[in-house]
């Protein structure tokens, strides 16, 4: 009798345990961790895409912010996450390339704990100055700053992120000496750069279009390869200074042991979103330009992007504060 019963509950557990991991996915709400506070660039993205992944998952997607320690934080608990598919990571040059390059102690390896799923954004990037600076073009930042050395305060969204490279880069190629005031995120750095306690900062149009619109920013220069279709007026900072470009991108990732019919869907999904023509509309207008790569393309851009931005980072001497 025992015996039967014994049989009759484990057949019984082994049935339930079969229904739920046969359930589709998703089967519940789907998380973005955004390693950076509510406001940036990187959170902006992700909020545009959400809707409408939450309507093609039938689940609601929410973007969970998990700011600090330069990306750290945000990324090892997306690194940590039950690998079903329903958490996913939004992360950016800094976070998915350049941090493995200058904190060797983080508690997670990007190539082991991460599954790519796409390069969601290539963003076009600026060097904004509060109005009250008096600097309106690349040639006159490049002039003050050689006759204030280390007078000059410039704000990132923290160590080790594009803001901080773009900038590092700068003063390596210009031969000028800045002061870097790393922020925990870009929406907190602007805070202080439109407050004027901070008169610099290089940053993603996404994130400070809407302040030069309002005249609250100057916008000085670009740091792609070309100008901005946005604001066409504003010169690259190549014109001035031969060679010097910076563009940053946003891509999403999922933990390494996700399935991978999982990552087919979760894939499959992101990029049909980033193809819907409002979303392209609505994101180019921010100054990020939808991209939309495989996973196998995704993998083989992040690990070529490390390469490139280890040599920039030893020739300039860049190190997380």
């Amino acid at each position: 009798m025992h015996r039967l019963l014994y049989l009759a509950v484990t057949t019984a557990l082994a049935c339930t345990a079969s229904g739920l991991l046969a359930q589709p996915f998703p089967n519940k709400p789907v998380r973005i961790i955004v390693a950076f506070p509510p406001g940036g660039a990187t959170d902006i993205v992700a909020r545009t895409m959400a809707p409408k992944l939450s309507e093609a998952f039938g689940q609601q997607v929410i973007v969970d912010n998990r700011a600090g320690a330069s990306g750290l934080v945000g990324t090892e608990l997306a690194a940590k996450a039950v690998p079903d598919g329903h958490t996913i990571f939004m992360g950016t040059l800094g976070n998915l390339s350049v941090n493995p390059l200058l904190f060797s102690k983080a508690p997670f390896d990007i190539a082991r704990d991460f599954a790519p799923l796409t390069e969601a954004v290539a963003v076009t990037f600026m060097m904004y100055v509060h109005p009250s600076f008096p600097v309106k073009s690349v040639k006159d930042l490049i002039a003050l700053a050689k006759s204030r050395p280390g007078k000059i305060n410039y704000a990132s969204s923290g160590s080790g992120g594009a803001p901080h490279l773009a900038a590092e880069l700068f003063k390596s190629m210009a031969g000028v000496n800045m002061v870097h005031v790393p922020y925990k995120g870009s929406g907190p750095s602007f805070v202080d750069v439109l407050g004027g306690q901070v008169p610099l900062t290089c940053d993603s149009l996404t994130q400070g279009l809407p302040y030069v619109k309002s005249g609250r920013l100057r916008a000085i220069a670009t740091l792609g390869p070309s100008r901005s279709q946005v604001l066409p007026d504003v010169p690259t900072v190549g014109e001035t200074l031969k060679g010097y470009e910076v563009v940053n991108w946003f891509g999403i990732v999922a933990p390494a042991a996700t399935p991978h019919d999982v990552i087919v869907r979760l894939y499959s999904e992101l990029v049909k979103v980033l193809r819907m023509p409002d979303i392209k509309e609505r994101l180019s207008a921010q100054g990020s330009d939808p991209v939309g790569s495989s996973p196998e393309e995704f993998g083989a851009f992040m690990k070529s992007e490390t390469a490139k931005w280890a040599r920039v980072i030893k020739e300039a001497n860049i190190r997380a504060d």
